[in-house]
This record gives C-alpha cells, structure tokens and sequence, in this order.
C-alpha cells in the first residue's frame, strides 16, 4: 500500500491541504475557504470552529483528488499563521471580539488592534525583547493577551486556553496540548535556548500584566522541538477529517516557517558545511505578507528583525525573520483601487488569462521600448501597513511619488511595477542588515503565492543582486508541513534527511547586471522617503502639542 504524508496549512483566507508521498511528489490537493470579520479599522477576526471545519472539508476534497484511501495516510502536521485562538472549556469558542460574537474567537496575525500595548512593552525595555530584533510587534501574541485582558475582562477570566492557531489545530487533531518551539519562540517570547525545553521569563508577563496567562496551563510552560510527535488523531478528530485514528501527528509550525522547510532543501546540497551553506541561502515566503527566513548555528543580533529564535525552523538552528506585512495585499490594492480596474478585468476575461498576466505584458512592453527607467519618476514606499523590518515600525505608512491625472490602463501598469520594485527595495533592505551581521546571502529560495508572478521574481533577482532559486514543488508551505509529518512518524531521522529527501529546486533565476545602477538610485530613494516620513510626522506632532 501506498504511503501518504498530508500538510495542512491555516492561511489567511483558506485552509489547503497537500498529500504527499516519501519522495515529496504532490499527489493530491484541496482548499476551502475561511471567514474572516473585520468589525473595526485595523481589527480582524476568525473562527476556530469554522477553520476546523475547513480543514475537514479540505482533507476529504484532497484524498478525493489524489485518489488516496484514508488508511494510506501515516502521518500529517499543521502549520498556520500566527493568529490567538481563545477557548472555554472543551473546544468551546471565546469571544476576542468587541461584537461579542463568541465565534469571533481569533485574533488575527494581521491584526494591528494591539499597537499600543506593543509600544507599553517596547518602552519597559525587558530584556527578552533582544530575541524579537529589539522590539516586540503588534502581530505577536503578548501584546494582544494584553489587550484582550484589558478591553474584555469577561472573556479573558472565561478564557481555559490560550493557543497560536497551529497549536490549536494539533490539540484538536491530537487532544494533546504540545505547544511548538516555533509558535512560542517567535511570538510568545519563550527562551528556547534555555535547557533542555526553554522557558518564559515570567518577569516579562508580571511586568506587562498578564503573569496569570499560566494559570491551571492555559499556556503550558514547556514547548516542544519541530520534527517530534505531537501525539495520534483521535478517533472524533479522524471522522471530522474524514482519515483513521492513530495517524502521527507532528507538532506544529508557523505558514512561513514550514514554506523554509519546503524549500531550503537544495540548499543542504550546496559546496562546503551545512551551516556555510545557510549562511549563503534565505527563504523567501510570499503571499498576502512576505516572510525572509535565515538560519545560523550562533545567534545574530539583527536590529529589527525578528529572533534569533532558537529552534523555530530548523532543529538546532537559529532563525533570524525578516517580513514586510503587506506584499501581496498591496499589490492586490494598487491593482483594484483605480478606475481602470474594470477595463483590466475586461482585457484578462477576453485573452483568458488574470490580470497579473496582462500588467505583466504590459509592463515589458514598455520596458523593452523605454527601457528600465521608465519607472524614474514613480517611486513607492510600500508600508502600507506598518514596516515589520528591519525598520520594526508599525507607524509607518505607504507613500507614492509622481502621481498624474492619467488614469489608464498603462499608468496603473507603470505603478504596478513600480510597486514590485518597491516590494524588492524592501527585501533588499532586509538582506542589508542581515548580511551586516553574519550572514552572506546569495541565493533567494522562493515560495508562495508570489512564485506565479515571473515578473515579481525578476524584480527581486534585479533589485537584490541574488539568484533566485524556483523549487520543483510550488506548493513549498504544505511540503514543509508534509515533512514534519512524515518525522513525526518515523519514515526519517530528522528534519534535515526528510528536507533532502523530499525536496527538489526546478531552475535559477539570475538578475540583469545592466538595470543595477537604476535600481542603486531608487533604492536610495526608497530609503530617503522614509526619512522624509518621520521628519513629517515629527513636524505634525510638535504642532499637535501646542
């Protein structure tokens, strides 16, 4: 009988599942989208009960498409994005919401409702905050315990766990509360590298508030490795999933961190030691946000990006994230916000194509009659919601110059490309810094939802100066959680064998020399109009004082 190793992956706006087999061959897929609220500016909530659900419906539309027998499955993990579920007793939702609704009972990654809190720990100056690249963010989980804890007291005295949305998925698959090095690590503020398990510091809780989160383990204090069992599939969770009981279930990890596994696998194949290789490689993992995943075997200190987080991604490792929170969400903004989004709709209906296609198309035709300069005098800060690195401000905001009364077609192209430019400026940026302090990237493996634009791709290859590296399998993310998976029951050794042997590169993507000395200047500009920013918002402040 076949052997079938299934990822589950919790995005933002669905759950998709992956079937896989030992060699990392893609054997069968599903997807089903999930509700997400949004009751107030810069609030967003979802449902755990509706992102279970999903993720049965998505498991059964995958062994479906696969024509896989339940009994093939051996082993599945989860990785999801970084959202606070809160539960009751049971699997009992908790409302997070201001509506009440206990449904509404996660607090989203994105969410940014929580900047205050953010800033009060910032500015207590905890010395855990030196493993979150200096300052925590708002996306993280403390600062949004905080908030719940303040704004709606009932709901967290109610409150019987605390999880990030992969743990949760693995206690309602396993009944077992194994919390993942990775989710507490990057976003709880756990000490990994502190013994055997790591730690909380549980100074840092009493100083903000929130020390009680432990109490009766709403939090547990022990975390666990990424590879290790989590426990089996219960028989209630294997009939809602539509397998068999006694599945391994893999501790979970974060969307971005399980994309790293799935695609830096050829990077192990590399000339010299595993660690020069890392060293030399980063994981870029693009969707609705960006994440830039780095690993090293000694901690690097790198001022607004996130870690070193010991243990997070790779075993043993140190992980240094970079991120930008709006990448794909941005572009999707620049490409509907105008009013020739109809006109473009219309022209990728009639050619049978999407409009990413068709700005694509018109992007190089006007780079091949004008030339790489073309985008001169359009120029895009793309902190449209806050900058996540290496800048670690959730203050600051996009910018555009060069705007006109032009309102076709062309011109949203022009500050379309001009956007992925701006998006690869921000990569750029990251590598800077991380390379300032260690690392000696030179290779890009990509992932996500950004491997279908060719044109992002080049971008970043031209901007950056790397080679990007395009993996064989695209669906990386649920590769990575098919991996952990497939560890967690027994078919490899470790995380580093199962990446070797399930993953694969496809091609390399090399930049263009000639476009370096104009992406230079831009660069400087894209630098110089966030400086330009602050003085401004310095400036308005001081009037506001008065």
């Amino acid at each position: 009988m076949e052997t079938i190793y299934l990822g589950i992956d919790v995005g933002t706006g669905s759950v998709r599942v992956g079937a896989f087999d030992p060699a990392g061959k893609l054997r069968g897929l599903g997807k089903q989208d999930i509700q997400i609220w949004r009751p107030q500016p810069d609030y967003v909530e979802q449902s755990s009960e509706d992102i279970w659900k999903a993720a049965g419906k998505a498991v059964r539309d995958c062994m479906a498409a696969g024509g896989i027998e339940p009994n093939a499955v051996k082993g599945l993990s989860f990785d999801a994005t970084c959202s606070l579920v809160a539960l009751g007793d049971g699997f009992s939702p908790v409302s997070v919401s201001p509506t009440g609704n206990s449904n509404q009972n996660v607090i989203v990654w994105m969410d940014h409702r929580a900047t205050a809190q953010a800033q009060a720990i910032n500015a207590g100056g905890h010395e855990v905050l030196q493993y979150v690249g200096g300052s925590i963010s708002p996306e993280m989980e403390p600062p949004k315990l905080m908030w719940l804890k303040t704004h709606l007291p009932e709901s967290w005295k109610n409150a019987r766990k605390f999880f990030d949305l992969a743990d949760y998925m693995v206690y309602r698959a396993s009944g077992s509360d194994r919390r993942s090095l990775c989710t507490t690590v990057c976003k709880w503020t756990y000490l990994g590298h502190e013994g055997r398990s790591g730690s909380y510091r549980r100074d840092f809780f009493t100083q903000n508030g929130i020390d009680d989160l432990f109490d009766n383990e709403r939090v547990p204090v022990t975390a666990h490795p990424i590879g290790e069992p989590a426990g089996e599939l219960t028989a209630a969770a294997a009939a809602e999933l539509g397998l068999v009981p006694g599945v391994a279930v893999g501790v979970g990890i974060i969307d971005a961190h399980a994309g790293g596994i799935g695609t830096l696998g050829p990077a192990l194949a590399e000339p010299g030691s595993k660690d020069t290789a890392f060293d030399r490689a980063i994981a870029l993992i693009g969707g609705t946000s960006s994440c830039h995943m780095a690993v090293s075997r000694s901690p690097r200190f790198i001022k607004g990006v996130w870690g070193p987080y010991y243990g997070a991604m790779l075993p043993g490792m140190w992980l240094n994230e970079g991120g930008q929170s709006a990448t794909g969400s941005l572009i999707d903004l620049v490409i509907q916000d105008n009013a020739s989004h109809g006109q473009l709709l219309k022209a990728a209906a009639e050619q049978q194509t999407d409009v990413y296609t068709i700005l694509n198309r018109m992007v190089a035709k006007k780079i091949d009659a004008e030339g790489p300069e073309i985008f001169n005098t359009r120029h895009v800060l793309p902190d449209f919601h806050g900058n996540r690195s290496p800048r670690a401000d959730a203050a600051a905001r996009g910018m555009v110059s060069g705007l006109t009364l032009n309102r076709s077609p062309e011109e949203v192209a022009l500050w379309y490309g001009a956007t992925l430019q701006a998006i690869a400026y921000g990569t750029r940026h990251i590598l800077e810094e991380m390379n300032a302090r260690g690392y000696a990237i030179e290779k890009i493996f990509f992932c996500g939802g950004h491997l279908k634009n060719e044109l992002f791709i080049q971008e970043h290859a031209n901007v950056t100066g790397c080679q990007v590296v395009i993996p064989e399998e695209p669906e990386a993310v649920l590769l990575g959680s098919a991996i952990l998976g497939a560890v967690a029951a027994g078919e490899f050794a470790d995380v580093f064998d199962g990446m070797q042997a399930m993953c694969r590169a496809d091609r390399v993507i090399d930049p263009d020399p000639s476009t370096a000395s104009v992406h230079d200047a831009r660069y400087d500009v894209f630098k110089e109009m966030y400086d330009f920013q602050k003085e401004i918002h310095k400036k308005m402040n001081a009037v506001r004082m008065r």
